[in-house]
């Protein structure tokens, strides 16, 4: 990478007020790491490479098919059945040569996020599924990364930064789990392969995030810190809405490096049964937090007898009798193994619908018990 700014290629941005020469620099030594090389990423990239952004990360573990050139104009036909992540390196090393672009062609997991990201200084997702986005939101959180959000559905887009730094006037940091505490229900939401995508949307909230990225390195304007834009392409709206903190969401994070490696996103995000369940880290976690109802649907005479935390006793075949017990928009269900209360959180849900979380203690209350007592040993 040429260190030296080359005033001949950036000379239109440069001659900007409050930008100059000293933007310039800063751009040119800014790391940003875009995870997702599709309809969102290739807007975004294009136009932070031509920028002179110094070092860009590209993670994606696809290839390019036919079904992505209508939105994903980095491609062509002769790029078909490459790997994106290194096609759109190639492209981009080609549009300026005087930056460093470093492709991961590989999926990004629990395992590999916090090492890859660790290294950039500001992170844009650009993915399409719920599981790799709390993922990236949970992971910029614990390394204290701030975040470029990107999403796109049939005509309508979103943009905003989450967990920035710094911040002024004593401003709280506020991150995707703010908006949305828990992933949807199955067919809640449709991604795009499902609903469809106007395919110049992705293009318009990808530079949308390259400008918020812009103006985060070089510190000009106002970027979208705590605020959610979204655009309708229909008919040209925009409108924002102010975020804020919300106390009840702190503990849905991992809380701290190991705890995020060990978390499973796919069926915390998951389509089947497995969307109800929790494991006994994230059942502690609902625990701190309170504001919680916890039944027991095992008959009364099972052990162990648990007196660690307060929860209702309502067996099974009861628990259709009682439901005014439960107050709580949050319901965590156990039993001796997780099979009882994997029955019962999908008989509430019958009846709460979407308008309560209701979980399932995944392997029950002896593996919760046999976790704390291996703690107090």
């Amino acid at each position: 990478m040429n260190n030296t700014i080359s005033y001949e290629r950036y000379h239109r941005q440069m001659i900007l007020k409050d930008f100059g020469e000293g933007g310039q620099q800063k751009l040119s030594q800014a790391k940003v790491l875009a995870i997702g090389a599709g309809g969102l990423g290739c807007a975004a990239l294009q136009y932070l490479a031509a920028a002179g952004v110094g070092t860009i990360g590209v993670v994606d573990d696809d290839v390019v098919c036919l079904s992505n050139l209508h939105r994903q104009i980095l491609y062509s036909v002769k790029d078909i059945g490459l790997p994106k992540a290194e096609r759109a390196a190639e492209i981009l090393q080609h549009l300026n040569p005087e930056i460093k672009i470093i492709p991961f062609p590989e999926r990004l997991t629990t395992q590999n996020a916090l090492s890859i990201m660790d290294a950039y200084d500001i992170i844009i997702d650009g993915t399409d599924n719920f599981s790799s986005r709390y993922m990236i939101n949970d992971a910029c959180v614990l390394l204290n990364k701030p975040l470029v959000y990107g999403a796109v559905s049939q005509y309508e887009g979103q943009i905003a930064i989450f967990n920035p730094h710094p911040l002024k006037g004593g401003e709280e940091r506020v991150n995707y789990r703010d908006i949305f505490p828990y992933p949807p229900k199955e067919n809640e939401v449709l991604n795009c392969a499902e609903a469809g995508v106007l395919g110049v949307l992705p293009g318009i909230i990808g530079t949308m995030q390259a400008n918020e990225t812009i103006k985060l390195v070089t510190g000009i304007g106002k970027p979208l810190i705590n605020c959610l834009l979204t655009y309708n392409a229909l008919n040209n709206h925009l409108y924002e809405v102010e975020l804020f903190v919300r106390q009840d969401t702190g503990s849905l994070v991992p809380k701290n490096k190991d705890y995020f490696r060990e978390t499973d996103y796919n069926w915390l995000c998951g389509s089947t049964e497995e969307q109800y369940e929790i494991d006994y880290r994230f059942f502690d976690d609902l625990l701190a937090r309170g504001n919680i109802d916890v039944i027991d649907v095992r008959e009364p005479d099972e052990i162990p007898a648990i007196g660690e935390f307060a929860h209702h006793q309502i067996p099974l075949n009861q628990l259709m009798e009682n439901l005014s017990l439960i107050k709580s928009n949050t319901v965590i269900i156990f039993c001796q193994s997780g099979k009882r209360s994997l029955q019962a959180a999908k008989q509430l849900t019958t009846v709460f619908g979407t308008s309560k979380k209701i979980f399932s203690l995944r392997r029950g209350i002896i593996q919760w018990k046999q976790h704390h007592t291996k703690q107090l040993l």
